[in-house]
Order: C-alpha cells, then sequence, then structure tokens
C-alpha cells in the first residue's frame, strides 16, 4: 500500500450500538491485511473472494464475543473449492491489534470461469470454533452451506445457534487507489445484531439468546435493517472515509454511539515446537510421505507459508515407512502443509 494507509481506517474494525433500537453493530475495513493474506498464495479470483468474504466475518464477529484466544471459521466442501478457514486471536493486552490469517484448499481443475465462488463450494458446512485456549473445551457450531453466501450462513448460525437476528452487508473486491499502481484486494462489512430485551451491551456484550422479535422490537429492527441496506459498496471499502461517519450516515435516526477502533493486523501462531507437537502423533508412514530423499521430514504452514525441517529421531521415529511398509531412512520425497 502507499501513504493512503496512513490517514485510512483500513485494517481497523468499530463496535457500535444503536440506542433507539437496542442493537449493536461492527463495521470493518480490510486493505492491506487482505492483500498480505492472498498475496502469500496463488488463489484464482473466485477462491480469493471467498477468502476475503470469510475474513471479513471473521473480524465483524471476533470481537462480539469475550474472547480469550482464538475465534475460528471454517468452511468445508464438496466442489471445486474445499476447504476455507479463517482465524482471528483476540488483542494480548489493551489496546494491542487482533491477529488475523487465513487460507483455502481447491481443485483447479474442477473451477469453473464466470460461476460465483459460493456455487463451488458444494453441498457442506459453515463452522463456527471458539477456543478459550489451554485448560478449556473448543465450542464447535455447525450450519449448512445454504443462502447464496458466506453471509447469508452467519447469519442462519446466529439466528439459529444463538437465537440472535443477525444480518450483514459485506462487500470484496479489487480496487486501484491513488498513488497505487495496481489493484489491490479489499473488503468492508457490516454486521447488525438484535440484544436481549432490556440489556445494554457494550462492544463486547456476551452472546445470549434473545427472545423472537415481536411487537415494537420487530418495528425497530426491520427499520434499522433497511437503514443498513442502504450502504454502498464504495462506502465500505473506500479508506479515506472514516468509519463512525460512515456509522452516522446510515444510522443517525438510531442514535448511535461508538466505541473504540480495533487494529487488525496478520498474525500466524506457526512455531517450530507446535509443528513438532503436530508431527509426532502421526504414523512412520505418514511421516515417511512427508520425509526428502536427504532423510528431512518438511512441513509447510498452510496459513502464512512458514518452511519447517526435522530429524525424525527428534519426531520419536528411529526409522520411517514407505507405502509398502519398508523402512525409509532417506525418505521418499514429501512434504507436509501443516494447518496450525
Amino acid at each position: 500500500m502507499t501513504e493512503t494507509k496512513e490517514i485510512s481506517w483500513d485494517d481497523s474494525m468499530l463496535p457500535f450500538q444503536l440506542e433507539r433500537s437496542d442493537m449493536r453493530g461492527r463495521v470493518a475495513r480490510l486493505g492491506p491485511l487482505l492483500e498480505h493474506i492472498l498475496s502469500r498464495h496463488d488463489y484464482p479470483v473466485p477462491v480469493s473472494a471467498m477468502v476475503a468474504e470469510l475474513t471479513t466475518l471473521a473480524a465483524l464477529i471476533g470481537q462480539t464475543i469475550k474472547l480469550r484466544w482464538k475465534l475460528s471459521l471454517q468452511v468445508r466442501g464438496n466442489g471445486a473449492i474445499r476447504t476455507i478457514a479463517t482465524d482471528y486471536y483476540a488483542p494480548e493486552t489493551e489496546g494491542a491489534p487482533a491477529r488475523m490469517r487465513a487460507w483455502a484448499s481447491f481443485d483447479a481443475e474442477r473451477l469453473q470461469d464466470g460461476l460465483p465462488g459460493f456455487d463451488q463450494l458444494g453441498q457442506g458446512y459453515f463452522a463456527v470454533l471458539i477456543d478459550q485456549g489451554e485448560g478449556t473445551t473448543p465450542y464447535q457450531g455447525l450450519t449448512p452451506l445454504a443462502g447464496g453466501s458466506l453471509a447469508s450462513c452467519a447469519q442462519t448460525y446466529f439466528e439459529q445457534s444463538e437465537q440472535l437476528p443477525t444480518r450483514f452487508e459485506l462487500t470484496v473486491g479489487r480496487a486501484r487507489l491513488p498513488g497505487q499502481h495496481q489493484d489491490h484486494w479489499r473488503a468492508g462489512g457490516i454486521m447488525l445484531q438484535t440484544l436481549p430485551a432490556g440489556s445494554h451491551a457494550g462492544p463486547e456484550g456476551d452472546l445470549q439468546s434473545a427472545d423472537i422479535l415481536q411487537g415494537a422490537q420487530s418495528e425497530d429492527w426491520n427499520r434499522a435493517t433497511t437503514l443498513m441496506a442502504t450502504v454502498e459498496a464504495m462506502e465500505l471499502v473506500d479508506p479515506a472515509l472514516p468509519l463512525p461517519n460512515l456509522v452516522f450516515r446510515l444510522f443517525h435516526e438510531e442514535e448511535p454511539t461508538a466505541f473504540a477502533a480495533q487494529p487488525l493486523v496478520f498474525g500466524c501462531s506457526c512455531n517450530a515446537e507446535r509443528v513438532r507437537s503436530t508431527l509426532s502423533i502421526y504414523s512412520a508412514k505418514d511421516i515417511g510421505h512427508m520425509t526428502n530423499d536427504d532423510g528431512i521430514v518438511t512441513a509447510d504452514c498452510q496459513f502464512c507459508g512458514a518452511h519447517y525441517e526435522f530429524d525424525p529421531k527428534s519426531l520419536g521415529f528411529e526409522a520411517v515407512i514407505d507405502a509398502e511398509g519398508n523402512p525409509l531412512p532417506k525418505g521418499g520425497a514429501g512434504e507436509s502443509r501443516a494447518a496450525l
């Protein structure tokens, strides 16, 4: 990116609350962060668009949870695009940025030109995983791939699993900003969510079940979501438009209150010890497929592309085994792509 970043609201998420209708929301804009994630891979356009959409959803959802470690959104299908995964790591200290990463796997031979990315996922599921760290049991919620977009899947998850009516407006694409010489990926989105009657959650309120909308609350919801739907794609991705201004433009009738913005940066949790721990649970045969001709076990992180090399003995293997079950002292030229 250029000096535009210095005056922009790129790579940030702004929480807000609508006092009149007792609803909360998030607005996020991704620029250099998204470009950094996608530039590390040679994804076709439909795959990049799906990664961008899921990453934007994670940026919007991450702070709605009192998160101590990691929120993961994952999509798995039986189509040409097989897997999309993104992680949102909670800030380590007050005022620190949240870290994000993402990746995808796909079958290049099955991708169809001109067909939207969502239509190339096939049948599968949209998963929300919340891991609060060591000593806790991770939570997982699933919803089928349906509705024509990942945003629709996320809405269905909140309405069915959390009983919280939720709406998203997202835009992703490539654009060339003033001072730049080529197009870059950009994304933006707004999330609006009801609050339980009589509650006044702050920027990090808990996700708790709400009563089914009825009466005045239903009217408030319809009015607020109608206002949100007037947002223009350029408003969501324009780095020169402050996010508080956008919130006020959309919701000034609803008496919006904005909270402190959350900066977002790229960050990967992989390291040698974590990769070593992951590889140590594999079989000798599996390790054989990851061992090169020099007898070194190799693994690459799918998120950031970091490359790791290990002596099989350091993983607890005196010898590795090939596909026929024969010892392979020098391995059989392979590598592992690890999602850590």
